[in-house]
């Protein structure tokens, strides 16, 4: 009598093949052709070794697997301990805890500030794209952390005190007070449910109580990461709308009625608790002026915004890094799919978005370096705008392409390109949406023209290497010249204006194919077109090459 065979030997029915294996164990900056050239061009060439073993650190395993994990365990919120006492806790899964640890201890939160210098936030603007890619929604309390310095530091009493221990190296989750804690989180609340964007509509009020503090009475209708160690706010105050920080801790060690009614139930960033909160009579200490609230947290805000341009190029970065390696793997009709044609156009189109991308970004970047020079910090006043509005816009269809690259897989959730695509909305609705970017710009303009000028100055850099290019930024004068119905063409001419310093970038850049395929597809008489349009004669296997995780080891 022959010997059963085990069950799964019985039941097989196929053999798995032809799918590509996960990606994993690649360094995320030695592969990035535009993230380096980036890095050396605006200063902070120094800093290469580091970024190269953060690279390496951001493709391991068990890193990667944390990004899901984060995303796959939901934070949960607890209103009340188990006999009654208000608690207003939100747990989180452990990976979450490990990658703000990670993030963190990096100084992606603080490294510009505490190390000043050239490059230096240059420096942070690429290790914070690499460190985005692992999982977007824990870079939420980062990113407010980072952005709140500027904003504390109107208050000299209040920056003595915190900043030491916000920019501390080093990440404490627990739930105790401040004064209790070596390293702390800053979040923010300035929405409020009838106005949105429009801030000044708030109605949550600011008494004064003597000894410099305040009572803030009211709601936010959108406060992320709500086990932040306080909070900047905006509330009415005898003089008009004014920034406070809110501990969650008063000084006497008892809570701040800082009462968190829900959290919300997000399309994506969902292991980012995102939460609406009361406040019943909070603490808050004045930042800044009576009546100038908006001025006082404006550098967070534009800091916040700077940072989602490095968010959103970083999910485009990963999105080209998956849709690559999955067409590097994968076998269709006789050859690779990165071998084919039709792919190709996509894969290089796909690329090319993330080129541009970065160069703006790392632009900015250059700029934040060098605010001590008036050009630019006009070149960043409009630039924050333009490129939060213009790379934010841009992820969401990206991702989408991206995905399909991989067909069904693409929308299964254990694959990462799920996940980029539920994600790529948020940073573009978040801190301003795109029509409040576009009305920034035009407000820009108008209350200091001499922006404009800056910006065609840096455009002029490039003036002659490119016919198609000089001509766009000659229709481009000529719109802005032109002041009939400005508002409604707003998003009209921010495109343009992101467009053409693209491409100048890119020109700069000096990678010609680079450039000629961006200003070929971009600025061409198709204008806007579908991924995987680009004209024939271009270097489409070297575009790939520079995005292909795979290449420049």
């Amino acid at each position: 009598m022959s010997e059963q065979q085990p069950p799964f030997a019985q039941s097989g029915t196929h053999e798995v093949f032809n799918q590509a294996p996960p990606l994993a164990g690649h360094n995320l900056y030695a592969a990035d052709h535009a993230l380096r050239d980036a890095v050396r061009r605006y200063g902070a060439h120094w800093a290469e070794d580091d970024l190269q073993r953060y690279g390496e650190v951001c493709g391991r395993p068990e890193m990667i697997q944390r990004g899901y994990d984060a995303n796959e365990f939901k934070p949960l919120f607890e209103s009340h301990d188990r006999v009654g006492n208000r608690i207003d806790l939100v747990r989180y899964h452990p990976s979450y805890h490990q990658l703000m640890q990670l993030a963190l201890s990096e100084g992606l939160h603080s490294a510009p500030w505490t190390d000043p210098g050239p490059g230096a936030h240059v420096a942070r603007a690429a290790k914070y794209y690499l460190h985005c890619q692992l999982e977007a929604g824990h870079g939420c309390p980062v990113t407010m952390t980072f952005a709140s310095v500027p904003s504390i530091r109107l208050a000299p009493q209040l920056a003595d005190e915190w900043l030491p221990k916000i920019t501390a190296r080093g990440y404490d989750p627990s739930n105790r007070p401040h004064f209790e804690k070596a390293q702390l989180t800053i979040g923010m609340g300035m929405t409020e449910k009838q106005g949105g964007s429009d801030v000044r509509a708030n109605t949550t009020t600011a008494s004064p109580v003597g000894n410099g503090d305040y009572e803030l009475t009211g709601h936010k209708w959108f406060t992320s990461a709500p086990m932040c160690d306080a909070f900047l706010m905006l509330a009415q105050s005898e003089n008009g709308l004014s920034c406070f920080l809110v501990p969650r801790w008063r000084p006497d060690g008892s809570k701040n009625p800082i009462q968190v009614q829900r959290l919300k139930n997000k399309a994506g960033n969902v292991s980012n608790a995102s939460s609406e909160i009361e406040l019943r009579s909070a603490l808050g200490w004045l930042v800044g002026e009576e009546g100038r609230g908006v001025n006082a947290i404006i550098e967070m805000v534009a800091a916040t915004r700077f940072d989602c341009m490095i968010g959103s190029a970083g999910g485009q970065r990963q999105a080209v890094v998956q849709a690559m390696h999955h067409a590097a793997n994968r076998n269709a009709f006789g050859k690779h799919l990165i071998d084919q044609p039709l792919m190709q156009n996509v894969l290089a189109d796909l690329q090319l978005e993330v080129e541009g991308s970065v160069a703006i970004t790392m632009r900015m970047a250059q700029a934040l370096d060098h605010l001590e020079e008036e050009a630019q910090q006009l070149v960043m006043r409009l630039g924050t705008a333009v490129g939060k509005y213009w790379i934010c816009k841009r992820t969401p269809h990206h991702a989408y392409e991206a995905m399909e690259c991989l067909g069904g897989n693409g929308v299964v959730e254990n694959f990462i390109t799920a996940r980029l695509y539920r994600d790529a909305p948020i940073n573009a609705i978040w801190e301003g949406s795109g029509n409040i970017q576009a009305l920034d710009v035009l407000r820009a303009l108008g209350k200091t023209p001499s922006v404009l000028q800056a910006w065609y100055a840096e455009l002029e850099q490039s003036a002659g290497a490119d016919q198609l290019l000089d001509r766009c930024v000659h229709r481009l004068k000529n719109q802005l010249a032109d002041s009939d119905q400005l508002q409604y063409r707003a998003r009209h001419l921010v495109d343009q204006l992101a467009l053409t310093m693209q491409a100048h970038l890119l020109v700069q850049g000096g990678d010609s194919a680079v450039a000629e395929a961006f200003i070929a597809s971009r600025l061409g008489a198709s204008g806007a077109h579908s991924t995987g349009t680009l004209p024939t004669g271009l270097d489409v296997k070297m575009i790939i090459e520079r995005g292909n995780p795979h290449c420049g080891y």
